[in-house]
């Protein structure tokens, strides 16, 4: 059998190898790290992204490392109006997020990769791709090349060189904001157990703290703290001094200080940058494209993680049901169609109420949007859509729903 290249030993591609693996693929991983490692501090599993790891036989592992995450709240800091309220439990079926470090959820599908024997080619980039519509050789950076592949998998993030070669006509923009991220001790700072939790002045300032659970079971608890940054300005932030930076966050949250103690230099903020891309059609030819190489934007709905895994699961299935590649290949296409397109579109529109220079805007957040997402239907619609589940996901994944009451 010839053997399926995955591009990108991240949450996505792991998934991905885990998944043709046991359905009986050859796989080969190719990563560009010559240690395979997460990027970033922390993130929420929805119901569709634990659905798919219970699919996995994972579940178990990283429910016992994350932290269930009930409500997502966030106030106006000059007035503490509540301009964020979205409760899971105004949904229905019992659902739930899980926050859990990226570390966490990284070394959860890494060991099961490692245990089921999946070779991983690490410290091989791969800048372009040769023979697309027949068996695709990779052309790597060193000069070498890899395969020929019965079919190319690429998961290696927003920034995918392949996706570059191949999609050069597909546009990408680049958001203006960004944010600092770090992952700080729990204990530091009184906060609510099952909550993300977020403060705002306009929509310029943003900041937030979500409890993501351990490393281990007999680990510490951890926060992941983040303050929203345009991207172009960071260097002047820094050059400013990080005693600086925290004198304002503490100005717009006091009860940050003791936890902000925890950071004593630059080297443990990491700066995300976001862009907002959705290819017309995540293939081209045999290569087939997931995860943030096929659709990224901003992380205000909370869904990168999870719309990649059900990617993984679409493409796992397609190729499972359809023995024709080609045929497959189009088939995982239209299972994610509508369900990327929505909640990609979805969140192009609310990034701005809450990451731009709009004073307008957070002034329709604060005094309009906020009064009617309490009104019904809104709490069980906003459920929804940070759940993952505002189209149903999961039958043209192939996955079934965890049975979120046994939790």
């Amino acid at each position: 059998m010839d053997k399926i290249a995955i591009c990108g030993a991240g949450p996505a591609g792991l998934a991905m190898a885990l998944m043709l693996t046991h359905a009986g693929h050859d796989v080969e991983m190719i990563e560009r790290f010559v240690e395979p490692a997460p990027v970033g501090s922390g993130l929420i599993l929805q119901p569709t992204g634990l659905s798919v790891l219970a699919e996995l036989g994972l579940y178990d592992r990283i429910r016992a490392l994350g932290h269930r995450i009930d409500r997502l709240w966030g106030t106006d800091i000059g007035s503490g109006r509540a301009v964020l309220d979205v409760r899971y439990d105004a949904g229905p079926g019992g659902r739930f997020g899980l926050a859990v470090q990226r570390s966490a959820l990284f070394s959860a599908l890494h060991d099961a990769v490692v245990e089921a024997r999946i070779p991983i080619l690490s410290g091989r980039a791969v800048c372009d791709v040769r023979d697309i519509a027949g068996k695709p050789i990779l052309e790597l950076a060193d000069g070498e090349q890899a395969g020929p592949y019965r079919l190319v998998i690429d998961a290696s993030g927003a920034r995918s060189q392949l996706m570059s070669r191949l999609c050069h006509d597909e546009s990408t923009q680049e958001l203006a904001y960004g944010a600092f991220w770090a992952t700080l001790d729990a204990a530091a700072m009184p906060h609510e157990p099952n909550a993300l939790v977020q403060r705002y002045d306009k929509a310029n300032v943003m900041i937030g703290v979500l409890p993501v659970g351990r490393l281990a079971p007999e680990g510490r608890d951890k926060i992941a703290f983040f303050w929203s940054q345009k991207v172009a300005e960071a260097d002047n932030v820094m050059a400013a001094g990080l005693d600086a930076w925290k004198t304002r966050i503490v100005g717009y949250w006091p009860e940050t200080a003791a936890l902000l103690g925890e950071i004593a230099g630059w080297d443990q903020l990491t700066l995300a940058r976001y862009q907002h891309r959705t290819l017309r059609r995540p293939a081209r030819g045999r290569v087939v494209f997931i995860g943030d190489a096929a659709h990224c934007t901003s992380p205000q709905l909370g869904q990168g993680a999870n719309m990649a895994l059900l990617d993984a699961a679409a493409l796992a299935r397609s190729l499972r049901e359809e023995p024709d590649l080609d045929a497959a290949i189009a088939g995982y296409c239209r299972a994610r169609r509508y369900h990327v397109r929505l909640f990609q579109l979805l969140s192009r529109m609310f990034t701005p109420f809450y990451q731009g220079d709009s004073a307008a805007l957070a002034f329709m957040r604060d005094q309009v949007v906020s009064t009617l997402a309490r009104i019904p239907p809104a709490p069980r619609l906003l459920a929804s859509i940070v759940a993952g589940t505002l189209l149903d996901p999961f039958a043209s994944a192939g996955v079934a729903e965890h049975a979120w009451a046994r939790d």
